[in-house]
């Protein structure tokens, strides 16, 4: 599972899908940035002397025992003498966030969303300069960082959008993609109707599907500055805005019974399935899923992938993007140099993003095929821009004294649930009190 997110490193503007290929001055990879064991406690000294046994933590269980197996064999051919054993998690961030109360979380590991960013240099060792590492890699500056100081890099990128079965479209009569949500319910409702299969699976129950839905907001503005402009307004989920935009069409879906029969005993796995062999339509979920799902497929050429249903004002379409989960090291590690050596590998040599068919965070990269369809549609692709000086985290704090949970389920199932009728409140009223929450939690953090 992945939370989920192009290219210029400054990250500073919407950028159409044809440059995105040619990132990077060259297709040759740029040097590794220059740090040392001295300056940098968690670098790699660079010698294939290294020992050790160190234990990576990560959450792909899918890969764990195979391609993962695959990649260490190809390290020990490098450090012969550094033992990895891997150790990895269905519920990620639940099971994380309790083993972050002491200091067993392995050595290499997949950094915490749950970790704010004020608190990552708690967990987490310093990997290096941001100016120095956005040199190689993408994403450095919106992910796990602070300031200049780096904790976490980005193992692969995804674009944000709906894994769809072709083959269940083109039996409903689909004949093109939807580009509003109106046109989107449509679809869903004619998928109802000239078809067998369920238009929109929630994945309620698995609950952090529930998180892929706060990606679009930043699609929904079209505004690579969006979010951090969300530090100074009180109302970011009233009428006309992105997050009213992103969450009335869940709501929608579901009010209007295009989703499973009972969204509350949902499967994620079996979903996965289901989906590719035609029993369900769509799934909001980031492109890391596409290659989940095309595996499970008869004909893998039946899943595509389409951006979120919203037509901007200029016209276009956006399609969010950014870095996946990032990889770093367990500030208590004992074997800090193997770890290191172990992060740089996974990161510079193994095929990782190839083999979920994932961006690569190496600038210069091409795209993968599933995003090549994406492109065709015209999408352009869009990144969060850094926070400014002095806001770093700003956004996040005011999530977290508001207890909105921008990034937690909670409020997303309230919706669904709302549009079951399980819940006597309507979409309305849930939007007025989070922004009723936000603006509380902005006042007492905005000084």
């Amino acid at each position: 599972m992945v939370k989920k997110r192009i290219l210029s490193m400054a990250l500073a503007a919407a950028i159409a899908f044809p440059a995105l290929a040619g990132c990077g001055s060259s297709s040759k990879e740029p040097a590794q940035p220059e740090t040392t064991a001295s300056a940098n406690p968690a670098a790699t000294p660079g010698k294939a002397t290294l020992k050790g046994e160190i234990t990576f933590i990560h959450h792909r269980t899918d890969i764990d025992g195979t391609l993962m197996k695959g990649y260490i064999a190809k390290f020990n051919e490098k450090y012969p003498s550094i033992k990895v054993k891997t150790e990895t998690m269905s519920d990620y961030e639940g099971q994380m966030k309790i083993r972050l109360n002491s200091n067993d979380y392995g050595d290499a590991v997949i950094v915490s969303d749950e970790v704010n960013k004020v608190d990552l240099p708690n967990f987490y060792e310093r990997l290096g300069s941001a100016t120095e590492l956005e040199k190689k890699y993408m994403w450095i500056r919106t992910g796990r960082s602070l300031g200049e100081d780096v904790f976490g890099i980005p193992t692969c990128g995804n674009a944000f959008g709906i894994v769809y079965n072709k083959k269940v479209f083109s039996d409903a009569g689909i004949t093109k993609l939807p580009a509003t949500p109106d046109e989107f319910i449509s679809a869903l409702k004619s998928v109802k109707e000239k078809t067998k299969a369920i238009p929109m699976y929630t994945n309620y129950a698995a609950d952090w599907p529930m998180q892929q839905w706060e990606d679009h907001r930043t699609s929904v503005a079209g505004n690579p500055d969006y979010v951090n402009s969300m530090a100074h307004m009180d109302d970011p989920f009233s009428p006309g805005r992105p997050h009213y935009i992103v969450y009335k069409l869940m709501y929608d879906a579901v009010k209007e019974k295009l989703v499973e029969q009972d969204p509350l005993t949902t499967d994620w796995e079996s979903s996965k399935p289901r989906m590719a062999n035609g029993e369900i339509a769509t799934m909001v979920l980031g492109s890391w899923a596409i290659s989940q799902i095309k595996e499970k497929a008869a004909n893998p050429a039946d899943i595509g992938y389409m951006p979120f249903p919203y037509t901007n004002k200029d016209g276009k379409i956006y399609a969010g993007s950014g870095g996946d989960k990032n990889i770093g090291i367990n500030k208590n590690s004992k074997n800090k140099e193997a770890a290191r050596a172990w992060l740089d590998f996974f990161l510079n040599e193994t095929t990782y993003a190839k083999d979920l068919g994932a961006i690569s965070t190496l600038k210069g990269s091409p795209l993968p095929d599933a995003l090549k369809a994406f492109q065709d549609l015209g999408a352009v692709l869009i990144t969060n821009n850094p926070a400014p000086a002095g806001e770093d985290g700003l956004v996040d704090k005011i999530d977290k004294e508001s207890e909105v949970g921008l990034w937690q389920s909670a409020f997303k199932k309230r919706i669904i649930e709302a549009a079951l009728g399980n819940r006597k409140e309507s979409y309305d009223d849930i939007m007025k009190d989070l922004n009723t929450k936000w603006a509380k939690g902005r006042k007492a953090v905005v000084k």
